[in-house]
């Protein structure tokens, strides 16, 4: 394995990584996340982070906990960043391991922003995000030429914990055909009122992928109407994407993982008929 790495940039003590574990699968880390792992004498990661990940920490090395979940005792922010800054001090060769992507909705710019203010050198490795790669897993696209070249990103709560009061609601319901939504379920009701009062129809499909990538991933498929009571009554529970739009309709086509585990998938979507044999 070690040949895989040559040539891959050092992890130098006194030095931070902000990485991206990915969605859940460790065979979704990057070779720059592997190797980081391999070589971190601290990793400081998150709730969201796969056990499997943390697999790949070399012998010996720390593992600090500094996960963040809704509504549980939490570290601070600020503490966190501060924590980096303490043992990059130290001499600490520090990988801090994030879910997804570090720079998609998990702070990762506010922690590299305080290793700036403390002269420490970092480097930032993307992970894939799992408002895509997630919603892979479930066999639903982000984008399809014949449904949509829009997709808009979105939080389900801001740092106070409350709905984002600075997202244009009736700009989002009306400019992107595909809404995926991270941190949403907590204020689900909010969140789908607000898009039905800008316009978007209650029988929109709409589907929640929990725990998505890993072996206790879950997937239902409703409509925004019906989203918020479909949610409590099948005791889903963050973490959580929800993604809205007609692209939930592929589902039926191109839920691989379903078709490995003997589903049989649609030939036939509203947006790609099979072909026919001209005979």
């Amino acid at each position: 394995m070690a040949g895989l790495f040559a040539g891959l940039p050092v992890l130098q003590p006194g030095s931070v990584w902000l990485v991206g574990a990915g969605p859940g699968d460790p065979g979704l880390l990057t070779l720059h996340a592997v190797h980081g792992l391999q070589q971190a004498d601290v990793i400081v990661h998150d709730a969201l982070v796969d056990a499997a990940c943390l697999s790949f920490a070399r012998p010996g090395a720390v593992l600090e906990f500094a996960g963040k979940r809704g509504g549980k005792p939490s570290p601070k922010q600020r503490d966190i960043s501060r924590r980096l800054v303490e043992l990059a001090r130290a001499g600490k060769r520090v990988l801090r391991l994030k879910g997804g992507d570090p720079l998609v909705f998990g702070r990762g710019g506010e922690e590299a922003l305080t290793l700036v203010e403390h002269g420490i050198p970092f480097r930032i490795v993307p992970g894939i995000t799992a408002g895509i790669g997630g919603l892979a897993y479930a066999g639903i696209p982000v984008t399809h030429r014949d449904v949509t070249h829009v997709v808009t990103f979105l939080t389900g709560h801001d740092s106070s914990g409350l709905v984002p009061d600075r997202v244009d609601w009736a700009s989002v319901a009306k400019g992107s055909p595909v809404i995926v939504m991270y941190m949403a379920m907590k204020h689900l009701g909010t969140i789908t009122a607000n898009l039905l009062a800008a316009g978007r129809g209650a029988d929109e499909p709409l589907a929640f992928v929990c725990g998505a990538s890993t072996g206790s991933q879950r997937v239902l498929e409703t409509t925004l109407g019906e989203a918020p009571e479909a949610a409590r009554a099948a005791g889903l529970e963050p973490p959580a994407i929800v993604v809205l739009g007609e692209v939930v309709r592929l589902r039926a086509s191109l839920d691989w993982l379903g078709a490995l585990e003997g589903r049989i998938l649609s030939a036939e979507t509203p947006f790609h008929p099979a072909l026919k044999d001209p005979a």
